[in-house]
C-alpha cells in the first residue's frame, strides 16, 4: 500500500474528516491507503482513508464549480449541456501547437468519484446542502466525449475536447480539465519547438526539479515524449508512462572522491550501462583527459564508456575542445551531451554553427515553458438544453455549437488551412476531432503513448515549412465557415441581443 502523505499541513477539519472515516464503508474504487509496512502509524488513524493528492482528489477544483452545481441542484437544472476547451488566441512566440493530456483527462473522468473522507470534508464547511452532498456521493461522469486526438497539431478557437453530459456533471469537471490539457498542452508544444529546431539530436528532459510541483514534472516528461523527446530524468515517468528513463550523475558524486579519474571509475563499474560521464566539476577538457585515460582500463573489464556530459561555460566552444580530446585519443564514437540553460533559440544557435553536440538535457526552459507559461484558454457552454449559446465578452467572444475542424493539405502533403463549422456542416478536408467516450465509457482502448508519439512526428513533419523553422510572425489560415457564422447570429437573437 502507498503511504498517505503526513497530514500535519492539512486543515483541522480535513484532518478531522479523514479521521472520521477511517474504517469507513465506500464506494469509491480508489484504492485506500495507509501507513507502509514497518512505518510508524500517524497520530490520526487512517489506514482506511483514501489518500487526498491532487492526481486523485476531486476536492482538486475550484470552489465555484461546487458553488454553481448547488445552484443547478436547487432549481432542478440538469438538461444536455456542451462544453469545449480551446486555446483563444497563439502567444507571440508560437506558430501552432500540439495537443496533449487528452489520456489523462478520460483518465480523469473515467475514475471521478468521491470518497467518504472528501463528503465529510464538504459536509463540514457548512457551504453545501444535503442535495449537493447526496448528489456527489454517487457521482459517475455519464456523458459523451469528443476531442482531437492526442500529439495532433491544433490552432487557436479548435476544441481539443468537448464534453456533453447534463449539466452538473459537464460544469463540475472543467477546473481538472483545464489544468490537465492546458498544462500538457503547453509543455508538448514547447518540446516540439525544440524538436525542430534541433533535428536528429538526443533530447531529455531534465526540468523535474525545477517544474512547478511534482505532477508537473510528471506531466511534462510525458508531453515532451509525445512530442519527440527521447527520455526524461524522472523515474516515475518510466513507472507510469514507460517513458526511457536517463541520467548522469552530480558534481557531488565527483566532489566525494579525492580523485575525479577515480570518481569516473567508481561510477563506471557501478553502472556499467549506458556510462555517461560529467566532466566539468573542475576542469573540462582534464575530465576529457582523464576519460581517454580511462577508458581503455575499463574496456578490459567489458565495459564502455558511452559518453560525456558538459553542464557549464561556453557548450560550443567547450564541446569543440573535448571533442578533438576525445578523438585524438581513439574514441570518436563517444556522444557529447550539453545541459544548462538549453531553449529553442540556443539550439538553433549550436545547429547553425555545428557544434559538436550529439544530445541535450533541458530543464526549466521546458517544464517551466519560461518564455510562455501559459496559454489563453477556456472551457467554455457552446450549448445548453439544444439551443447554441455563446459569451459576448469583450475580447472573449466564443463561437457556439458543437463544432468540427477539417484540415486541408497541399501537393507536397504539407498543411495548407483548417476550416472550423459546425459538426452538423460539410467541408472539404481532413475531419480531426474525434468521438472518444459515450455514456463514460471509452469507445476504444487507449492509444499507446509509441502511436501518440508517431502522430506527432507525422503532424510536426506536415507543418508548412515557416512554421518547421519557427520563423516569428508566421501564421496559419483558419476560416470561420459561413454556417458557424449563423449560427453565432441565431445564438445572439435567442439570447436578445
Amino acid at each position: 500500500m502507498t503511504a498517505c502523505p503526513p497530514q500535519a499541513n492539512l486543515p483541522l477539519t480535513l484532518a478531522a474528516a479523514l479521521a472520521r472515516a477511517a474504517g469507513a464503508t465506500s464506494s469509491n474504487p480508489r484504492p485506500p491507503c495507509g501507513p507502509a509496512p514497518g512505518a510508524v502509524r500517524p497520530p490520526t488513524a487512517l489506514s482506511q482513508a483514501p489518500c487526498m493528492t491532487p492526481s486523485t482528489s476531486p476536492l482538486t477544483t475550484d470552489l465555484y464549480e461546487l458553488n454553481m452545481v448547488q445552484a443547478y441542484l436547487d432549481r432542478g437544472e440538469a438538461k444536455e449541456a456542451v462544453f469545449e476547451f480551446f486555446v483563444r488566441r497563439l502567444p507571440p512566440r508560437r506558430g501552432f501547437l500540439l495537443a496533449a493530456g487528452l489520456e489523462d483527462a478520460l483518465e480523469y473522468l473515467t475514475t471521478l468519484t468521491f470518497s467518504e473522507a472528501e463528503l465529510g470534508w464538504l459536509r463540514s464547511t457548512g457551504r453545501f446542502r444535503d442535495n449537493l452532498i447526496d448528489y456527489l456521493a454517487s457521482f459517475r461522469f455519464t456523458g459523451d466525449v469528443h476531442a482531437i486526438p492526442e500529439g495532433s497539431v491544433c490552432f487557436p478557437n479548435e476544441p481539443l475536447i468537448r464534453i456533453t453530459a447534463p449539466l452538473p456533471q459537464a460544469q463540475l469537471v472543467e477546473s481538472r480539465l483545464i489544468n490537465i490539457l492546458h498544462f500538457q498542452t503547453l509543455i508538448a508544444s514547447k518540446a516540439a519547438r525544440m524538436v525542430l529546431a534541433a533535428p536528429g539530436k538526443i533530447l531529455s528532459d531534465f526540468g523535474l526539479r525545477t517544474a512547478h510541483a511534482a505532477e508537473a514534472g510528471l506531466y511534462s516528461a510525458r508531453a515532451s515524449y509525445i512530442a519527440g523527446f527521447a527520455g526524461a530524468a524522472n523515474v516515475l515517468a518510466g513507472a507510469r508512462y514507460g517513458i526511457p528513463v536517463v541520467g548522469t550523475m552530480a558534481h557531488s558524486f565527483v566532489q566525494v572522491h579525492d580523485s575525479e579519474i577515480q570518481a569516473f571509475e567508481d561510477f563506471a563499474r557501478a553502472r556499467p550501462e549506458g556510462v555517461i560521464l560529467l566532466i566539468d566539476t573542475y576542469d573540462t577538457e582534464a575530465g576529457a583527459r582523464k576519460v581517454v585515460e580511462l577508458a581503455p582500463r575499463l574496456k578490459a573489464d567489458g565495459i564502455s564508456i558511452r559518453g560525456v556530459r558538459i553542464d557549464s561555460g561556453d557548450l560550443i566552444a567547450g564541446a569543440r575542445k573535448v571533442r578533438a580530446i576525445l578523438d585524438a585519443g581513439g574514441l570518436k564514437d563517444l556522444v557529447i551531451l550539453a545541459s544548462g540553460g538549453i531553449d529553442e533559440d540556443v539550439l538553433q544557435g549550436m545547429m547553425a554553427q555545428k557544434a559538436p553536440i550529439d544530445g541535450f538535457g533541458i530543464g526549466v526552459s521546458l517544464a517551466a515553458s519560461t518564455d510562455v507559461p501559459a496559454l489563453d484558454c477556456a472551457y467554455k457552454l457552446q450549448e445548453y438544453a439544444g439551443r447554441p449559446r455563446r459569451k459576448r465578452s469583450e475580447g472573449k467572444e466564443t463561437w457556439p455549437g458543437r463544432k468540427q475542424v477539417w484540415r486541408a493539405y497541399d501537393t507536397q502533403g504539407r498543411m495548407c488551412g483548417d476550416i472550423l463549422s459546425l459538426e452538423s456542416d460539410s467541408q472539404p478536408g481532413e475531419p480531426l476531432v474525434v468521438p472518444v467516450m459515450r455514456a463514460g465509457q471509452r469507445l476504444a482502448p487507449a492509444p499507446t503513448l509509441k502511436d501518440i508519439r508517431e502522430r506527432a512526428a507525422r503532424d510536426l513533419a506536415r507543418l508548412p515549412e515557416p512554421l518547421r523553422r519557427l520563423e516569428p510572425g508566421t501564421g496559419y489560415p483558419v476560416k470561420v465557415a459561413d454556417a458557424l457564422v449563423e449560427l453565432a447570429k441565431e445564438a445572439d437573437r435567442l439570447s436578445g441581443k
